[in-house]
């Protein structure tokens, strides 16, 4: 079977899985009216602990487009920015911006502890070995330097879903918290943490706010991307890829986004939501932009296996309920041509019918969120691994 790698691509490491089901794609990018120097500190619980060799990569682009397109569009180049100096180590086992004294490993860009990233560029870290407890956060620290005003480093400006801290200035290297302040809406991460993992299985799983996971409770891995790697175990590798506000359109124009879900040997894909909301999109328009993606994704890799989603609820009234059903029957009836197994979601979160097209109350985030809460979270890691 056919399969096209990039030269830097995340298949390009074939001995490394995915660390942790959080989603660090990109649907923001900063916008600065001065150059500056910032670091920021993430604290992420990984699949596995204990003795650990690490890299990552990193795409410096804009995966989904936020809101109209007004400030990121999907697949904008991110700007030239530098990495002044990055660090893994233990966070301990309460997220609190310090670090374990004496743990934090140095990651270095082809033997330099510094690197200058140029527009759009994808680069890979060098490897670092770490020992984590187990019960404790990965901390991952890295200072970033601007030259100039204007757009250059893409980030995630979703709900926060686990601890993070940023601050001015380069305190890459400090254990302390010092300086540090707590980060909301700005997860500053690389595109995907790696460690050295032989799995039977690569997953991706490809969607918006609701794979992410946004809106469940901080730090607790309680949305169903997390729940069903933990369930499916530490055999089988998944990379999260989910971006709020992201739609279908995004993926179809075959953009950064769509070059990380061709790295999938088998590709979860849960979009439309947006497609048919701020998108505005047709039933029709939505239906081609998913066969686009199952196209490419199997031009890319025809050994891959493509598991299409039906559209979450979301509460849809009027035309967009009517869209939303037509979607979810012709999903269910009629798949798209490529599609190995389709997964109903829909059915999983749904009213009763006739009201199918709303969530069930006890599984919104809010009286008036319908993005599916942490008890939802539990309700389709069960089915889709009891279907799985």
């Amino acid at each position: 079977m056919t399969r096209i790698i990039e030269d830097n691509g995340v298949y390009s490491q074939p001995d490394y899985s995915s660390a942790t089901a959080l989603s660090s794609a990109a649907n923001y990018i900063m916008n600065s009216p001065e150059p500056f120097t910032h670091t920021f500190r993430t604290y992420i619980r990984l699949r596995e602990n204990g003795s650990l060799t690490l890299k990552f990569w990193h795409s410096n682009s804009v995966d989904s487009t936020w809101d109209l397109g007004q400030d990121a569009n999907g697949s904008e180049p991110g700007g030239e920015w530098s990495i002044e100096a990055a660090y893994f180590s233990d966070g301990g086992s309460v997220p609190d911006g310090t670090l374990t004294a004496g743990t934090s490993v140095p990651l270095t860009f082809a033997g330099s502890r510094t690197k200058q990233v140029e527009a759009g560029e994808t680069f890979w870290s060098d490897e670092a070995s770490l020992e984590l407890s187990e019960g404790h956060y990965l901390a991952f620290t890295w200072t970033i330097k601007t030259s100039s005003p204007g757009k250059t480093l893409p980030y995630n400006v979703e709900g926060i879903l686990v601890s993070a801290y940023d601050g001015p200035g380069n305190l890459a290297g400090q254990e302390s918290a010092e300086a540090f302040s707590l980060s909301d809406k700005l997860l500053v991460l690389p595109s995907y943490i790696g460690y050295k993992k032989q799995v039977a299985k690569r997953l991706v799983f490809l969607g918006d706010s609701i794979t992410q996971g946004v809106r469940t409770e901080k730090d607790q891995y309680s949305y169903w991307a997390a729940r069903i790697a933990e369930g499916l175990g530490t055999d089988y590798g998944l990379w999260n890829i989910g971006s709020g506000w992201g739609r279908a359109y995004d993926v179809a124009a075959d953009g950064p986004w769509m070059n990380k879900a061709k790295q999938g040997d088998e590709v979860l894909i849960v979009l439309g939501v947006n497609d048919l909301d701020i998108g505005q999109r047709s039933a029709e328009e939505l239906l081609r932009d998913l066969s686009d993606i199952i196209a490419k994704i199997k031009e890319a890799n025809g050994g891959a296996e493509v598991i299409l989603s039906t559209v979450p609820p979301f509460n849809f009234a009027e035309e967009r309920e009517q869209a939303w059903r037509k979607v979810n029957m012709e999903i269910l009836t009629n798949p798209p041509a490529g599609v190995s197994r389709v997964f109903d979601i829909a059915s999983v979160l749904a009213m009763p019918a006739p009201a199918e097209h709303r969530i069930r109350a006890e599984y919104m985030s809010g009286e008036y969120d319908p993005h599916p809460n942490g008890t939802a979270g539990k309700a389709v890691a069960e089915a889709f691994l009891a279907w799985y």
